[in-house]
């Protein structure tokens, strides 16, 4: 549709009420969590019953989010998983955007489609094979060297590589997108000026890709925090905070758990403000 023709005003009230409507869907539920976090009821849902913190702080027999030790602990594990899945899906991701942008070698388109095949896998199903293969390696490995490898048993270490395993494909793809665009002859004309590969790839690319090295660092830990299904099939005996709201919720929800929904409502929206203002400071400096 080209903006400056006419338009009709059945068509014009036909796409406001798409729009408010989409809007509507997509964040009411999210008002309504923010709201009963603060209802004074000890179910998470209407009718209202008054303002409280005790959700929050603890009152009497209510126990707070920040007084409720396994939440917090399963909050600071999700942290450590997403800060390790983090860091390997950015490093091996701007390893793979070179390889799939800058070399040729036979066969790299079927590696291309390959590295996407665990975005179109049910996590359900990549949590059980990954679990299924390092266990039959644990056994392996138990039954021939005598050897105990619980980093390959259910755990926080099979949590990452679970993860991992689909996460460093869109760093991947993000990194790759904004490599893509790079124009090499700033490359050339400093290895014409003497530089080492080494001080190219640090002052010349790098910095370039900074804007899309931080895009794929806050969706690799945003994407790890919230996964359930694969971490599921891997968890140990340290559940992350998906996993214990979702026991939680089987056993009788409250509304610690729209607490919890809220912080992590904040959370999000603060690195998003965050990436915002680094993407418009970078196009202001460009």
């Amino acid at each position: 549709m080209i903006p400056s023709l006419p338009r009709s005003p059945l068509s014009r009230y036909t796409t406001a009420g798409y729009v408010a409507a989409f809007f509507v869907f997509l964040f009411v539920p999210l008002v309504v969590v923010a709201v009963f976090a603060f209802n004074d009821a000890n179910y998470p849902a209407p009718p209202w019953r008054g303002f409280t913190l005790d959700w929050f702080l603890g009152g009497g027999e209510r126990k707070g989010l920040f007084a409720d030790g396994p939440l917090l602990k399963s909050v600071v594990t999700s942290v450590i998983v997403a800060a390790w899945v983090t860091m390997l899906s950015v490093a091996v991701g701007t390893a793979n955007a070179f390889l799939l942008e800058r070399a040729q070698f036979r066969g790299k388109s079927a590696l291309s489609l390959l590295m996407l095949a665990p975005l179109v896998i049910p996590g359900v199903i990549l949590g059980i094979s990954i679990l299924a293969f390092a266990s039959r390696l644990a056994q392996f490995a138990d039954d021939v060297w005598g050897m105990e490898l619980d980093f390959l048993r259910p755990g926080l270490t099979l949590v990452v590589a679970g993860q991992f395993s689909y996460v460093v494909s869109i760093a991947t793809l993000t990194i790759a997108a904004r490599l893509k665009r790079f124009d090499v002859t700033l490359e050339e004309a400093a290895y014409n000026l003497g530089a080492s590969r080494g001080a190219v790839l640090w002052t010349v690319t790098l910095p370039y890709l900074k804007p899309a090295l931080i895009g794929a660092a806050a969706i690799s830990f945003l994407m790890s925090f919230e996964n359930f299904n694969t971490t599921l099939m891997l968890v140990g005996s340290d559940p992350p905070l998906t996993v214990m709201m979702y026991g939680r919720m089987r056993e009788g929800a409250t509304p610690v758990l729209n607490a919890v929904s809220l912080f992590l409502m904040a959370a999000s929206a603060l690195i998003a403000l965050v990436l915002l203002r680094n993407s418009a400071r970078d196009t202001v400096a460009r």
